[in-house]
């Protein structure tokens, strides 16, 4: 189903097209580029502050909706670089339709009988999701007509001196240069990446300030440490040094992920006849790796379901399978944007909590759980 919106980018294809991709976007996501993103995490960060000014004088909020517009703002100008203003409009309709597009994917994929695609055409809901794909598809067809005119012009003008490049431009020069990739390819990428990179960083940061919200004794270590780091400013940007100063946050964070991995369940198809726990599993089947249930193995985090940052200190973890643990999957298909989703989680989180103590009004069991699967 997500071939529909997604084409063969890097989180649906497979063979040597994912290879080759993956291989090519690979260095985008190195630390060294990252961090020229930090700007943008920090004023999307303090947008998302402001807005929520307005809430401190309601009964409630539901949190999910502001994190990810500002997820949405965040990963459009980094990915695509572009600003949209998702956070100021949410009306704005490639914002509406990429929201529109996640939640019905999601219902849809849980319906078996809607996953043969002859079929939800014939749907209200399908048709819905037909007009959103061409929205999504023609807002990110213009966005790459437009970048690659600018590319062509600043590229006479300067040579290779160029700006902080977004996904979007390392695209572009290697559809220029090389040829290999067509403006398509780009669009699939381009559109793969606003996907994956809003909706699971969004609702990584939303389960974890529930969880902070449920536990003083760990709000009130989160906000000790930000007071030895930030003080008391609450608008300086977070920095690089700043983000290997927020250890116990970073706990917290692996904590969260824990006991609500942003992706519950992840799918494999089996590339060799192998044997699990004495049962054959022949070449060809496709396997799901339950997430949610693995990282409540008793065996390796005894009282599972407690909510226990400090599981995560390095005296703890010694001896702990490396696969114990996999909230951004593993081995040579594991989240390649495992490192940006850190950092803009710790900058969101951080500065949200340096102006602000938060408590949530409802618990864990008065909590009605959507699952999502990739």
């Amino acid at each position: 189903m997500l071939h529909i919106w997604l084409g063969t980018g890097l989180l649906t294809s497979h063979g040597s097209k994912w290879k080759s991709r993956r291989r090519l976007l690979t260095p985008s996501f190195h630390f060294e580029i990252l961090k020229e993103f930090l700007p943008i995490f920090n004023e999307q960060s303090q947008v998302l502050v402001n807005c929520l000014q307005r809430e401190i004088t309601r009964d409630f909020t539901d949190i999910v909706e502001p994190i990810t517009l500002c997820s949405l703002d965040i990963i459009c100008e980094t990915i695509l670089g572009v600003s949209i203003g998702a956070q100021r409009n949410s009306e704005f309709e490639y914002v509406k339709s990429i929201l529109r597009t996640s939640e019905l994917l999601s219902k849809q994929m849980a319906i078996n009988f809607h996953n043969i695609n002859c079929l939800l055409k014939l749907t209200e809901e399908g048709r819905e999701l037909s007009n959103h794909f061409k929205v999504l598809h023609k807002f990110t067809r213009s966005v790459i007509q437009k970048k690659k005119k600018e590319f062509l012009r600043d590229k006479k003008e300067f040579g290779n001196k160029c700006k902080r490049k977004a996904l979007m431009d390392i695209l572009l020069e290697h559809h220029i240069q090389t040829k290999e990739l067509t403006e398509e390819d780009i669009r699939e990428e381009v559109d793969t990446f606003a996907f994956e990179g809003h909706d699971t960083i969004s609702m990584g940061m939303s389960w974890a300030l529930y969880l902070i919200g449920l536990h003083k004794n760990v709000q009130k270590k989160i906000h000790e440490e930000l007071d030895q780091i930030f003080c008391d400013d609450v608008e300086r940007p977070t920095d690089e040094v700043d983000l290997k100063n927020l250890q116990y946050l970073d706990l917290v964070l692996k904590e969260s992920q824990r006991l609500f991995p942003s992706v519950p369940m992840i799918a494999r198809r089996v590339s060799e006849d192998t044997n699990i726990c004495g049962y054959p599993i022949p070449k060809g089947a496709n396997c799901g790796v339950f997430v949610y249930g693995l990282h409540r193995d008793e065996s390796v985090f005894p009282n599972p379901e407690k909510f226990d940052p400090d599981r995560f200190l390095p005296k703890n973890c010694v001896n702990r399978h490396p696969y114990a643990y996999i909230p951004f999957s593993a081995g040579p298909r594991n989240c390649i944007g495992q490192r940006f989703a850190v950092m803009e989680e710790k900058i969101v989180l951080s500065t949200i909590l340096r102006k602000y103590s938060i408590e949530s009004l409802d618990p864990r069991d008065k909590l009605h759980r959507k699952q999502n699967c990739c």
